[in-house]
Formats: C-alpha cells, sequence, structure tokens
C-alpha cells in the first residue's frame, strides 16, 4: 500500500452515469470514451472498464501505445481507434490487436500497408481530414490525391476504410461561424469518399462540446473526452450539474504539518505573502511536481488555488513549491497533522472543483487533472457499491 500522503480517489461509477448522460444527449450516435493521456489522469483501463461499463461502444485512445495496453489488459469488447503517431510507430501491433488506425497522410497509409502485410491481417483505416484546425489530419485536397490508394488497397484487401473523421476548433462556442464552416467541409469531403467508393462505418466529428451542444454534428458517433470524466467542456454555459456530468476525481491529502507563526511572517520562498495576524499555517505535501499549478501560487490580495479545510475553504499561501504548499488556516484553526484536505472533487459540498483551480491558475479543467503526477496514487471507488 502506497505511503504517500495524498491521493485522487477516482469514482468509477461516475464515469459510468457520465458515459450514460453524453449517449442520452446523442441518442442517434455512438459514444467513443476518449480515454488518452492516462484517461485524462483517472487511469486508462480503470476508466475505460468504467466508459465500457457506461454504454461506450468505442474507446479512442491517441497514441498506438495506449490503445495497444487496453488490448493488453483484456479490454476486447468495444473497437478502439488511434491516431496520433509518427513514421516507425508500432503498427503491425496495433492491426494485430484488432485497432483502427488514423491515416492523416500518404506516408501513414505507405506504413500502415507495409504493417497490414506483414501482420497478414486486414486494417481498419479510418481517415482523418483537416477542416480548418490545420493540426492533424490530411487537407481536404491531400486527402482526396490519397484516396485512390487507400481503396485500391481496400480492393486488394490489405485495408478496409471503415470511417472518416475531424476535429472542430471553437466546439466550446458553438455558435462561432468555424463551427458550421467545419461541418460544410466536412460534409463535402465526405460525399466525395463515399461516392469514390469507401463503405464507411462511421462519421463523426463532435467532441464533448459538441456532444452537448450541437447535434447536428452527432453524425454516427460522438467522441466525449473530458465530460467522461464529468467536467464541462462549456463551462461559460453551465457546469457539469447542467449537462447531468459529475466530476470523477477528488484529490485530497494529509497535513504533513501544522504551525503556529507570529504575525509578519512570510510564507514560502520569497516571501510574496506575509501573515497579516498571528495564525496557524498547514502544510499540504503536493507541489508543481505533483502538478499543483504554480501559477495558483497566493498573496494576500490574491488567494491562492482553493484548498478545503475543516468544511471551509482557503486559498493557497505563498508560492506553490515542488512538493508542497502552505495554507494560512487561520488563528482559531483547530486542525493538527495528518488531517485530511481537499484540493478538488465534485463541489458537490461547497469545496472546490477542477474549475476552481483552472480559474485560479488561468489554464483550463483538462490541464489540471492530466498534469497530475505519476506518484500520487489513484485510488478507484465505486460510489453505487460502497466499494
Amino acid at each position: 500500500m502506497s505511503q504517500f500522503p495524498a491521493r485522487a480517489v477516482v469514482d468509477l461509477a461516475a464515469i459510468r452515469g457520465n458515459v450514460s448522460s453524453l449517449a442520452a444527449h446523442a441518442p442517434s450516435a455512438q459514444v467513443m470514451a476518449v480515454v488518452k493521456a492516462d484517461a485524462y489522469g483517472h487511469g486508462l483501463v480503470p476508466s475505460a472498464r468504467a466508459a465500457v461499463a457506461g454504454g461506450a461502444s468505442w474507446l479512442g485512445a491517441a497514441q498506438v501505445s495506449e490503445a495497444v495496453e487496453l488490448r493488453r489488459a483484456g479490454i476486447v469488447e468495444p473497437r478502439i481507434l488511434t491516431w496520433l503517431y509518427a513514421p516507425g510507430a508500432p503498427l503491425r501491433e496495433a492491426i494485430e490487436a484488432d485497432v483502427d488506425v488514423t491515416v492523416s497522410a500518404a506516408w501513414a497509409l505507405d506504413e500502415v500497408e507495409a504493417a497490414a502485410r506483414a501482420a497478414g491481417r486486414t486494417a481498419r483505416v479510418q481517415l482523418k481530414v483537416d477542416t480548418g484546425l490545420s493540426r492533424n489530419g490530411a487537407t481536404p485536397a491531400d486527402l482526396v490525391a490519397l484516396l485512390p490508394a487507400a481503396l485500391a488497397l481496400q480492393a486488394e484487401g490489405v485495408i478496409d476504410v471503415v470511417g472518416l473523421w475531424s476535429h472542430l476548433a471553437l466546439a466550446d462556442e458553438p455558435t462561432h461561424p468555424t463551427v458550421r464552416l467545419q461541418a460544410q467541409v466536412f460534409g463535402e469531403v465526405l460525399a466525395t469518399v463515399e461516392a469514390a467508393g469507401a463503405r464507411l462505418e462511421v462519421r463523426h466529428l463532435a467532441n464533448s462540446a459538441a456532444t452537448l451542444t450541437t447535434p447536428a454534428a452527432h453524425y454516427d458517433l460522438v467522441r466525449p473526452g473530458i465530460a467522461v470524466y464529468g467536467l464541462s467542456p462549456v463551462p461559460q454555459l453551465g457546469g457539469p450539474e447542467e449537462f447531468g456530468l459529475v466530476p470523477a476525481m477528488t484529490v485530497e491529502a494529509e497535513l504533513a504539518n501544522v504551525k503556529h507563526v507570529h504575525a509578519g511572517s512570510g510564507v514560502s520562498y520569497a516571501h510574496q505573502y506575509v501573515t497579516a495576524r498571528d495564525t496557524v499555517l498547514g502544510l499540504v505535501p503536493l507541489g508543481y511536481a505533483d502538478g499543483v499549478p504554480r501559477h495558483a501560487s497566493g498573496t494576500q490580495d490574491h488567494p491562492g488555488g482553493p484548498v478545503r479545510v475543516g468544511g471551509r475553504t482557503v486559498g493557497v499561501a505563498g508560492r506553490v513549491c515542488m512538493d508542497q504548499v502552505v495554507l494560512d488556516l487561520g488563528p482559531d484553526a483547530a486542525e493538527q497533522a495528518g488531517d485530511t484536505v481537499e484540493l478538488f472533487g465534485t463541489g458537490a459540498d461547497g469545496g472546490p472543483t477542477a474549475e476552481d483551480w483552472a480559474r485560479a491558475a488561468g489554464t483550463i479543467s483538462y490541464e489540471i487533472v492530466t498534469r497530475l503526477g505519476a506518484r500520487v496514487p489513484r485510488v478507484y471507488v465505486d460510489s453505487e457499491e460502497g466499494a
């Protein structure tokens, strides 16, 4: 059992319930639960299993290694899609593991062909088109140019082109004109691909935000990521509760030290926080090496990242250090070393959330949960089972 004085408690029931809620938002589409980046910091395999139990019929893993790890863990039922790799990636292993592989360029098609021939197995290929994000994916012109080669390989039985997909640049602003324009480009490319003879099983465009706010983008499959873990992709439009979501992760720690200090005591590096009165300080053994953002450091005028202590919320006092942060608990604090504090959780009890930390650090909740360090143990519970 880990002796690390902090933990991330992940509620698998919340993940199941979130997937079910997302499916209700897109009743005409299948759900791909995106589990990239160690399931957004929640733990790849346990989170994937919970998502499948909640109704996900697909899993999305950015890296080939993530997709293969899911298969090695015995997750054989849902289809898995992977999409982010460079030349020389272990595509043969992915194909042998029955993983759908994305092709975003002519060189990638060549490597998938070689891997499929080496595996002696038809590769399931999904084409990705760049409809305006200018990130991964072939431009419409490049995709149309590689399409004859892809369909020739399909006719030979080397690959099977089963999907076409893209990604939105501003899905979190559903009325932004780029959402409509990208959907238009996607529709045009889709018509070309199907007219050329591709036998597509799935067409997909919607991430978490579009799943919740843009039904026209649902097509055959939606790809929620952050929403699977109960965080809102559109906090300006509504928190998790507005969409039937529950944050799955609670980060908590034991106080490592509690002590009285006098007024005028400088706290943490550079003394950017100085106590205004005699008070009690509490030491939390988590820092930026564990993913606590240094930008959430606090001063007297601008409290740092919020922490729940004894039913009240206080901000980080002074700079976030590599392994620890300090809290000003107030002159009447009764906390002792070993007492539990909560950095973020569901917010149901009025405590802080990942979104609150994101605001304190000037970032997004995605970064707060995915940056959580590997040395922080993940502890899995199931609130529906009381386990």
